[in-house]
């Protein structure tokens, strides 16, 4: 198509000149390294590839892209946890399998070591709160989903009567967060495992019935 003087009309609306989703996942590393209020504008579009314009035009402000990365994130680790949940035949068994998967997936080399949720909002200020709250909703729902798991294994009698089951949720989440720490300092998967191991020593053991 042609204007009256002959030259070509540009098209509106001109796709985008980058990989959406492979620039999310560079975001997602960059988020995971530096945590949300370190990492700045500069940090993201060089990581991504992109301009300033094509990253707020593609993802809205530096906070939905943090909020879309964590999701992007939470999803693939949802899966596994959920399948974990699903197939061990006991709640202590599927709680340890968690933390033996976490003993791997925090300190693997082909990511930045420690967990995203965890590590995002270190040293956040308050100017960072709706950011702040957004990860402890998704940290507390992440806890229910393993009290719930809890509560099955408590209903099918694999626990003594009378359990504090959000308790003990509460403690192998914070099992969980240690070994982010752990894991985010430096320690091996060997180090990790033997946390895990030790952390699993302090499960209530049933009480079988005469």
């Amino acid at each position: 198509m042609k204007r009256a003087n002959g030259k070509p009309v540009k098209p509106r609306g001109r796709p985008r000149e980058f990989d959406r989703e492979a620039a999310l996942e560079r975001a997602i590393d960059v988020f995971w390294r530096h945590g949300y209020e370190a990492t700045s504008m500069s940090d993201l579009t060089a990581a991504m590839g992109i301009n300033p314009p094509s990253l707020y035009a593609a993802f809205g402000d530096k906070e939905k892209l943090f909020l879309e990365a964590v999701e992007r994130y939470q999803q693939q680790r949802r899966r596994s946890v959920t399948k974990v949940f699903d197939e061990a035949p006991t709640a202590k068994e599927a709680v340890h399998r968690v933390l033996q998967d976490a003993a791997r997936e925090l300190s693997c080399s082909s990511h930045p070591r420690g967990c995203l949720l965890v590590m995002s909002d270190t040293n956040c200020s308050d100017a960072s709160a709706h950011v702040q709250s957004d990860l402890a909703q998704r940290r507390a729902a992440m806890k229910a989903t393993l009290k719930a798991r809890i509560d099955r294994g408590a209903a099918a009698g694999e626990l003594p009567h009378g359990t504090d089951t959000a308790a003990l949720a509460e403690f192998y989440s914070t099992v969980f967060q240690g070994m982010v720490m752990q894991a985010r300092d430096g320690a091996t998967p060997k180090r990790l495992r033997a946390t895990a191991e030790a952390a699993m020593r302090a499960w209530p053991r049933s009480v079988k019935r005469s």
